[in-house]
């Protein structure tokens, strides 16, 4: 069997269909995902997939391995990760979505998760090795059923914000042809909202931009048809709609932190005091606004595994990512781009003012985005930037992930390594787009030396 170690990352699997994963590769990892799953009391996973050509085969394929190791299959069909999450959160049952979320067409994957959606990380390497080997068959061999569940995922994110009292609302969605296209018109079905599609039908070659909407390039669509609607929000999707983005009603991009520090203040104010979760890349403002409202704000490295155990281990209402990943303890602290727009629907429908002018309110300080660069010894570069900045004065250094470094006027900027490939990955956050600009330039002047 072919060294998986390429395609079985530290969250999640990923991989090129036909070259690093095909359907006896799926089958060997169904199986070793039941074996790591196959507790007492677990008797099947449930399974999704998005809307890939490739999908459908390494769904049954994947199906096929979890059936052999004797448990059964629910097989949910086309879904987003977050309804997959809905589905092993309100079955109690590990989960498994076919997906490679945001990468290009070739590419194809696997999210997977425990019962009650929660996330995998260590066990991963034990997936990885038992695929490897492969696995003998059980004695009896599980079933494999069909179940549909999106009515059931629309009802429960509804129950979870109050709609109830929203101004009619005209609504821009770009699924950039990726799952938001099947379940965002579930969800807003009953809703003063009047949608515009656009680019929801379903198609896994993604033809007109990359279901990426971390890209500034994949919003620009979006962007002008909000314009030429006279639209009041835009919203956008990634390939598997976990990730929900947000444009304003002049077709300007609204960042994600802001929407974080929305979020928070309206969980706040159901819960007061509770703890909010942000990772180190979120902009300042989310702390803060945390602490102003009466919340607990905690820090944490990113990535969903590392944001889940601490919600698990604070009992966090709510935590929220730079990427757009926002994670809700009534959602099994699970990630949902769906439920985090649902809020800010909510909230701009509560209201007469336009959304620019409410996120005016959440919105602090200047961001640069994530950049990332390609190096040869990433430790390297790491050294030589904090060997640069420890010869200024007032600097601190916190390596929680990677290095970030905080200067005197308190702007600062995270530095880590990508967990998969020789990159740096940078962020920065200053007073203004000028002065992130100069700190910006000054450490990738660093970095790519």
């Amino acid at each position: 069997m072919r060294d998986l170690s390429e395609i079985v990352k530290a969250y999640d699997i990923r991989g090129v269909v036909g070259d690093q994963l095909d359907g006896e590769v799926a089958r060997r990892l169904g199986a070793a995902f039941a074996r790591v799953v196959a507790e007492p009391g677990v008797d099947g996973v449930v399974l999704g997939r998005d809307m890939r050509d490739s999908s459908v085969q390494l769904a049954a394929a994947f199906a096929a391995g979890v059936t052999e190791q004797g448990l059964d299959v629910i097989d949910i069909g086309l879904a987003s990760t977050d309804l997959l999450y809905f589905a092993a959160g309100s079955l109690a049952k590990p989960g498994a979505m076919v997906t490679a979320s945001h990468n290009p067409a070739r590419y194809n994957g696997f999210k997977l998760c425990r019962a009650g959606a929660v996330p995998l990380a260590e066990e991963l390497r034990q997936i990885r090795a038992d695929a490897e080997t492969g696995l003998p068959p059980a004695a009896h061999t599980g079933t494999v059923t069909e179940r549909e569940l999106l009515a059931d995922y629309a009802a429960h994110l509804r129950s979870l914000v109050d709609v109830s009292g929203i101004r009619p609302l005209a609504v821009v969605v770009d699924a950039g042809n990726g799952m938001g296209g099947h379940t965002v018109p579930e969800v807003l079905t009953g809703l003063p909202v009047t949608l515009v599609e656009l680019y929801c039908e379903l198609d896994g070659s993604f033809p007109n931009h990359e279901a990426n909407p971390l890209d500034p390039a994949n919003l620009l669509d979006l962007c002008a048809r909000v314009s030429v609607e006279r639209a009041d929000i835009g919203l956008a999707f990634d390939g598997d709609a976990d990730r929900c983005f947000v444009v304003d009603e002049r077709g300007a991009p609204v960042s994600p932190s802001a929407i974080t520090a929305l979020v928070a203040a309206r969980e706040l104010a159901k819960e007061p005091g509770a703890t909010i979760i942000h990772n180190l890349i979120t902009s300042r403002a989310v702390p803060e606004i945390v602490t102003e409202r009466g919340g607990r704000p905690a820090r944490t490295r990113v990535g969903h595994s590392f944001i889940k155990k601490v919600m698990a281990e604070t009992g966090a209402i709510f935590g929220g990512e730079h990427s757009a990943h926002y994670y809700f303890r009534d959602f099994w602290r699970a990630d949902s781009g769906m439920l985090a727009a649902l809020h800010v629907l909510a909230a701009l429908g509560e209201q007469d003012r336009p959304l620019s002018e409410l996120m005016a309110d959440y919105g602090r300080y200047a961001m640069s985005g994530e950049i990332n660069s390609s190096v040869a010894d990433p430790a390297a570069r790491l050294a030589a930037v904090r060997r640069y900045y420890a010869e200024a004065d007032g600097v601190r250094f916190d390596e929680l992930d990677g290095l970030t470094v905080t200067l005197a006027d308190s702007s600062w900027f995270n530095l880590r390594p990508s967990n998969t490939e020789p990159l740096l990955r940078l962020n920065v956050e200053a007073a203004d787009d000028e002065a992130v600009v100069a700190l910006r330039d000054e450490v990738l002047a660093l970095v790519r030396a």
